[in-house]
Parts: C-alpha cells; sequence; structure tokens
C-alpha cells in the first residue's frame, strides 16, 4: 500500500490505506542499494577494468583521513566486505568526521562510509558518475529501467510509496535526490527493477567464474553470527543442503523495511 505524496513536503492529509501500489509504483529500498553497488563494482572487475585489492589511493582519499597512513589499505575488496574500520556514518564520530575505528582488512564492521568512499574512487577513476557507470555495466544488461541513486526530480511523484509507521501513518521524510547520490542508501527502484536485478544474480551477474565466487565466498565473520559471513557486498548464510549458500540484504529507512534473499550456489 501507499500514499502519494510530492518530494520535500508532509504526508498528504488523506491517508488511504486502501490505495493499492501500481506495478510502477517507486520505493525507496534503503540499504538494498549496496548489492546493487557492489554488483556494479563486480562486473568492472570481471571485466579487467578495475582491482578489487588495489589500493583506492590513487582514486580517493577523503581529507578528513589524509593524514592517517591507513587510508593506503583501503580496497574495493575491504569496502564491500565491510571491513574499512569505518563508523557506519561519519556523524556518529564524536568530531563528526571520517576516523578509523580499527585498521581496515582486520575485521568486520558495517559502513555506508565505505559504500560513499567506493563511490568516490569510482566516479574519479572513471570520470563519470555511479549512475552512468551502473546504466552502463549492470541497469542496461539487466534490464533496470526506472532505477535511480535517489529520487528523479522529473518522475512523476504519484509514484512514490511512501513510508509508514506501525499505526499506519505516512512518514514525512527528506528526500534524497539524484543530485545528492549516496552509494549506501536511497536507490529507487520498482518491484519489477529490483526482481529483474536477482534475476541476474541469479544467472550469474555477467560476472567471470572466479569473480562470482569470491562474491559469494566468505570474507570475514560476522560478529556473533557464527552461520553468517560477509561476502562481497552481501551477507553469506549457510543454507540447505539443496542450496548451500544463502546471499541475503536488507535495508532500514524510517518507515521502510527491506530484504532480498537467493541461493548464491551455482
Amino acid at each position: 500500500l501507499y500514499t502519494p505524496r510530492a518530494p520535500r513536503c508532509q504526508p498528504p492529509e488523506s491517508n488511504d490505506r486502501s490505495t493499492p501500489f501500481s506495478p510502477r509504483a517507486l520505493f525507496n529500498v534503503a540499504s538494498l542499494t549496496k548489492p546493487v553497488v557492489a554488483v556494479t563494482t563486480l562486473r568492472l572487475a570481471s571485466a579487467g577494468r578495475l582491482d578489487l585489492d588495489a589500493s583506492l589511493d590513487p582514486d580517493w582519499i577523503d581529507p578528513d583521513i589524509a593524514n592517517d597512513p591507513r587510508h593506503s589499505k583501503l580496497t574495493a575488496r575491504i569496502v564491500l566486505s565491510h571491513q574499512t574500520g569505518f563508523p557506519n556514518w561519519r556523524h556518529m564520530m564524536p568530531s563528526k568526521k571520517l576516523g578509523f575505528l580499527f585498521d581496515p582488512g582486520t575485521k568486520f564492521g558495517y559502513s555506508g562510509e565505505g559504500l560513499e568512499y567506493l563511490r568516490r574512487a569510482l566516479e574519479h577513476k572513471f570520470g563519470t558518475s555511479l549512475q552512468h557507470l551502473s546504466d552502463s555495466v549492470l541497469f542496461q544488461p539487466a534490464g533496470m529501467t526506472e532505477t535511480t541513486y535517489g529520487w528523479n526530480p522529473r518522475a512523476d511523484t504519484m509514484r512514490f510509496a511512501v513510508g509508514h509507521d506501525t499505526a499506519g501513518a505516512a512518514i514525512a521524510v527528506q528526500m534524497r535526490t539524484t543530485a545528492t547520490p549516496n552509494a549506501a542508501d536511497w536507490l529507487v527502484t520498482t518491484v519489477g527493477d529490483y526482481s529483474r536485478f536477482g534475476e541476474y544474480v541469479l544467472a550469474g551477474a555477467g560476472l567471470s567464474a572466479g569473480t562470482y565466487a569470491e562474491m559469494t565466498r566468505p570474507q570475514v565473520q560476522m560478529d556473533g553470527k557464527p552461520n553468517e559471513a560477509m561476502g562481497l557486498g552481501w551477507e553469506v548464510m549457510k543454507g540447505p543442503p539443496e542450496d548451500p549458500v544463502i546471499l541475503v540484504h536488507t535495508g532500514s529507512d524510517d518507515g521502510i523495511k527491506t530484504m532480498i534473499l537467493l541461493p548464491g550456489s551455482k
């Protein structure tokens, strides 16, 4: 169910929960953004355009950590497996600046800042936006025609599905637009487009066998989860004998809960 609304405004006074969403309804899928960025990155690596284990230094060094030599240890692999040592968001640090909570590559620590760091590195390396990169290497091959990093102001606001609270009331939210994209949150897509993404991953995502194996291989153990590890962009769970590897990701924003779950073994 959804309540149409315009960006950057309060929810409409009318909250008709009986209004069904159409197949073309647009959703903010929260952290389900991250697997999309991961597969975009892995497609570039599989094509030989990116080395997963090369330092990101030549392409991006955040000014907040420029004087900390540990930035040289940051790689695409470390970002996608959430081993950067960054907090989830820099505003959580006492200084409100980006910094390391632990040495990169030594343990798991979920971080949206890590994905944003990778976005900036990719955009500097290839001289274009993450949207353009994803359009060319992922969205077009997967048939994802209505997926953007943030809300496209040219889109029909009547198609946007607003988050709701537990009482069913629409929640006012600041819309993140394509002018301020984020590689960790606020992918705007349809159920159909994201399903096509899942189907594309199930079919191998156009990756080489080696790159697909790295994506689904446990890279680092997750704290307190003996049957879950982090692969590259996905949680890797131990599944049943018929599907021994399960790929999982979840997302959460105000009034929004999302999940994708796929068999990962080929």
